[in-house]
């Protein structure tokens, strides 16, 4: 792109400030999300008796344009600005997660979706993930500063209320999310090692407690550690996937696991591409998960805005956390979990929220020359 450094408009001011790198890398994953959409999608999409082969493809290459046109737009925003739109995230994301639980779809078992005309259904939840961590991180960095304004029992007290709802519905996988960025940011924070120590024996005795409550949970481990209790067919099926794609892969088009798994384009898109563009494919989309959390990582270490710093870690723990959940579960490393692989898995709410995530994080990144400019 040929701007000017000369150039003071918001365009020229926003591109000689913005982390190109990260950006760069951004987009190559929402290419990456073409790809497998069109590799794995219509597979799908007739085994399932859709109208047209290339519904679930025609949907995405929506979802994915107005994804990477809110990134953008988010990414020009000011700090200021960021925090605004972080509270406004988090009333209509609870509001909404809480008219799940009264109206919302049920499938499976769960009430996670709202059924929208014109848009099919929306997971409110997943625009919980970005808005609270930002939440979080403005009230963290708050009672940093003055201990008596109750700022940081507030962050709790909603995270709280989010738990509740989120086993409402019930998502222990989504709540298992936000508590990690929560975690996270109190951490860099400076929380003290004794609560570190505590905090993760609760975090233990909170994952057992969801083992004896929830039979879904109780099955999934179970499945992970005996595989022949149950029925393991799509990590069975995504693991052969890998194993035939090999180094280069099978090409193209040739995969067969598209034909099999009924979330191909969406949980296992991972095994399509190892099955049709092999290990190097594989490692270059892991490689630009890694870069952009990496990259961010080192971004922060010259910042001296707590809020930042606490908001960017959140957001870079969801990020890397959800990808290492994706594809993990395809190469049963860890027990079965029904998450995206952001950018280039099926899902409307999901890339929107992600994009969301992701304009906060290059928003926040920019570089600023003075405190004044932070706030414009």
């Amino acid at each position: 792109m040929a701007v000017s450094r000369a150039d003071t408009s918001t365009l020229g001011r926003w591109w000689w400030t913005i982390d190109r790198w990260t950006l760069a890398a951004l987009l190559a994953l929402v290419g990456f999300g073409y790809v497998m959409m069109l590799a794995a999608s219509p597979a799908v999409a007739e085994r399932i008796g859709a109208s047209s082969r290339n519904m679930f493809f025609a949907r995405q290459i929506i979802y994915l344009a107005a994804a990477t046109t809110l990134m953008v737009a988010v990414s020009m925003l000011s700090i200021r600005q960021v925090r605004l739109l972080g509270w406004l995230g988090l009333g209509g994301s609870l509001l909404l997660v809480a008219a799940t639980l009264v109206m919302g779809v049920e499938i499976k078992g769960a009430r996670r979706w709202l059924s929208l005309p014109g848009f099919g259904s929306l997971q409110p939840s997943e625009f919980l993930k970005p808005s609270f961590a930002i939440v979080a991180a403005w009230l963290i960095a708050e009672g940093k500063v003055n201990r008596r304004h109750g700022a940081t029992l507030l962050a709790i007290v909603i995270f709280l209320l989010i738990a509740v709802l989120m086993k409402g519905q019930p998502d222990i996988g989504m709540l298992l999310v936000i508590t990690a960025v929560f975690f996270a940011q109190f951490f860099v924070a400076g929380l003290n090692l004794f609560v570190v120590g505590f905090v993760g024996a609760l975090g233990l005795f909170g994952a057992g407690l969801a083992y004896m409550l929830f039979p879904h949970v109780q099955s999934r481990v179970h499945r992970f550690i005996n595989p022949e209790s149950g029925d393991n067919y799509q990590v069975s099926v995504a693991l052969e996937a890998f194993g035939h794609g090999g180094l280069l892969g099978r090409g193209p088009g040739e995969g067969r696991v598209k034909n099999v798994l009924p979330d191909a384009h969406a949980d296992f898109v991972f095994a399509v591409a190892g099955e049709e563009f092999g290990l190097v494919i594989c490692l270059l989309i892991l490689g630009l998960f890694a870069f952009v959390v990496v990259r961010g990582l080192v971004r922060l270490l010259g910042e001296t805005d707590l809020f930042v710093v606490l908001a960017a870690a959140g957001l870079l723990t969801q990020f890397g956390l959800q990808a290492f959940v994706n594809m993990a579960s395809s190469l049963h490393l860890i027990p079965t979990k029904g998450m995206t692989l952001p950018f280039v898995s099926y899902g409307g709410s999901s890339v929107l929220a992600i994009a969301l995530g992701m304009g906060f994080l290059l928003a926040l990144t920019r570089r600023r020359l003075s405190r004044v400019e932070e706030e414009r």
